[in-house]
C-alpha cells in the first residue's frame, strides 16, 4: 500500500557531508530500509502475530546517500494550487533555499497560477526563483507564485515541462491538486520520461487521509481564536445575544472544533460530520433557547460545509476543481435563529464570517517550522529520484506516501473519538441535536 516508486536507481553521490554511523554526533542518512509501522496498535499488532504476516510500514523522510538526478545538471520547478492557506510562501522558500544551497542547484523556476502556469496558450510566463527572490516571502500570506483552480491538459503541462527541461516538479495543493500531480507522473511514465513529481499536501481544512495534520491548519485556528473571543464580547454584550461564527472546513470540522477548544467561549459547535436537525425537541434550536434562558448569551461555531441536508435538493453544482459548492450554513443559521425566536425571546443575531482573513494570513512559528521540514523532505526524496509521492507527518515522524495511498478519502473526525468528546466538554453541547 505504501511503496513509493522511483524513476531509477540512484547513482550520484550526495553532496551533503552526512554519516552512516551511529554514534559520531552527525545526522545520519536515511535508507529505504528505515522504516516505520503504520498502526501502532496492540490489536493490529496482534492480527500481524496470528496471521504470520508484516505490518504495513512507512518509508522514512530524509536525505538519500546516492541521488538519482546530477545536481549540476538538474532543474526544478514548483507550482501552487487551490485556495490559499497560511504557510505556502514558506514552504516556496524551503524549497528553493533546500535546492540551492543544500544540492546546489542553480535552475528553480516558479510556474504562476496554479496547473494553467504549465498551459503556454494562457499566456503566463515562468518565474525564475532564487535565494534573494524569496528570502523574506516567509513574512506574508498567500503565495508569491499565485494560484487557480481546475483541470489542465496534462499532455500540454507535460510538455511545457519537456520543453524547459524541468527534471522536478513539486506541487503543494489539496486533494485535486495531488491528484493532478500524480496525473502528470502517470503521463511522464507513459513517455518513459526522467522527471519526478512530488506533492506537498496543502490544505487548512486538515482533511488529507493518513498524515497527522496538513501545514496552515495550526495557524487557522490560532487566528480563529480572537475572533472567537471577540463574538463572544459581542454575544454578552446584547441581552440573549447570539454570535454565529463560520469558519472553514467543506467535509471537514478540525477548525471549528480545534478553535472552540483553543478559545473556550464557544457553546455550539456544528460540523459536516454532524447529522443534526434545527427543529424538534432533541435539535439545535430547542438546545439554544435553553441556552438562551439559563444564561442569555451564546456563540455558535459552524464549519461551512456542516447541515447541507436542511438545504432544498437541487441540482449539485461544483467549482472548477471539482468540490461540491456548498449553500451558505452561516445565513441560513443567522435567519433561522432569528425566525424561530421573533415570538418567544427578544434576540440579537450577528452573523460573522472571518474565511478569508483566516486563509490568506501568514503562517505562525508552529506552522512555519512544520512548512520547512516538509520542503526539506519532499526536495531529498526527490533528488533521491523517487517520485508520485507526497511528504507527510505520521506518527510524529515525517515519511514518504504514494500519492493515491492519501487520495482515496478525506480524513473526518470520529464522532466516537477523544477528539470530540473534547470539544463536546468544552461547549457543553448535547451529545446529539437531533
Amino acid at each position: 500500500m505504501f511503496q513509493i516508486e522511483s524513476i531509477g536507481k540512484p547513482s550520484f553521490k550526495s553532496p551533503l557531508n552526512l554519516s552512516t554511523v551511529k554514534g559520531d554526533n552527525i545526522f545520519n542518512f536515511i535508507d529505504d530500509a528505515d522504516t516505520l509501522v503504520h498502526d501502532l496498535s496492540l490489536e493490529a499488532y496482534n492480527n500481524c502475530l496470528a496471521n504470520n504476516v508484516s505490518p504495513e510500514c512507512l518509508i522514512k523522510g530524509g536525505p538519500r546517500q546516492h541521488l538519482y538526478f546530477d545536481p549540476k545538471k538538474t532543474r526544478a520547478a514548483i507550482v501552487t494550487c487551490g485556495g490559499l492557506c497560511p504557510g505556502i510562501n514558506n514552504v516556496i522558500r524551503s524549497t528553493v533555499m533546500a535546492l540551492h544551497y543544500y544540492y546546489d542547484i542553480k535552475e528553480v523556476l516558479g510556474i504562476p497560477y496554479g496547473y494553467e502556469g504549465l498551459d503556454p496558450s494562457k499566456g503566463h510566463h515562468l518565474i525564475k526563483l532564487t535565494p534573494d527572490y524569496v528570502k523574506e516571502i516567509h513574512q506574508f500570506g498567500g503565495t508569491i507564485l499565485g494560484s487557480s483552480r481546475g483541470a489542465q491538459d496534462v499532455g500540454v503541462m507535460v510538455d511545457t515541462l519537456v520543453d524547459n527541461q524541468i527534471d522536478i516538479l513539486f506541487t503543494i495543493g489539496g486533494d485535486g491538486t495531488l491528484k493532478g500531480c500524480n496525473a502528470i507522473g502517470e503521463e511522464i511514465q507513459r513517455r518513459d520520461l526522467e522527471i519526478s513529481v512530488v506533492g506537498i499536501p496543502k490544505t487548512i481544512d486538515n482533511d488529507i487521509d493518513i498524515i497527522d495534520k496538513s501545514f496552515g491548519f495550526e495557524t487557522s485556528f490560532d487566528i480563529a481564536s480572537p475572533i472567537l473571543r471577540d463574538a463572544h464580547n459581542e454575544a454578552i454584550g446584547a441581552y440573549n445575544g447570539v454570535t454565529i461564527v463560520k469558519l472553514m472546513g467543506r467535509d471537514s470540522g478540525f477548525i471549528a472544533a480545534s478553535a472552540a477548544l483553543a478559545m473556550p467561549v464557544v457553546n455550539f459547535v456544528l460540523i459536516p460530520e454532524m447529522n443534526f436537525e434545527l427543529h424538534g425537541t432533541n435539535g439545535f434550536l430547542e438546545a439554544l433557547k435553553k441556552r438562551l434562558k439559563e444564561k442569555h448569551h451564546a456563540v455558535v461555531v459552524v464549519a461551512e460545509g456542516a447541515g447541507q441536508h436542511l438545504f432544498k435538493k437541487e441540482d449539485i453544482l461544483k467549482d472548477a476543481s471539482g468540490n461540491v459548492q456548498h449553500n451558505d450554513i452561516g445565513i441560513l443559521l443567522r435567519d433561522t435563529i432569528a425566525s424561530y425566536f421573533s415570538d418567544i425571546l427578544p434576540v440579537a443575531v450577528k452573523y460573522i464570517d472571518p474565511s478569508y482573513i483566516v486563509r490568506s494570513a501568514a503562517a505562525n512559528s508552529s506552522d512555519s517550522i512544520f512548512c520547512s521540514s516538509l520542503a526539506f523532505m519532499a526536495v531529498h526524496g526527490a533528488m533521491a529520484g523517487k517520485t508520485k509521492f507526497v511528504v507527510g507527518r505520521v506518527n510524529n515522524n515525517m515519511v514518504y506516501l504514494p500519492i493515491t495511498a492519501v487520495t482515496k478519502k478525506r480524513k473526518k473526525i470520529n464522532l466516537e473519538g477523544e477528539f470530540w468528546f473534547s470539544v463536546l466538554q468544552s461547549t457543553g453541547q448535547p451529545h446529539s441535536l437531533r
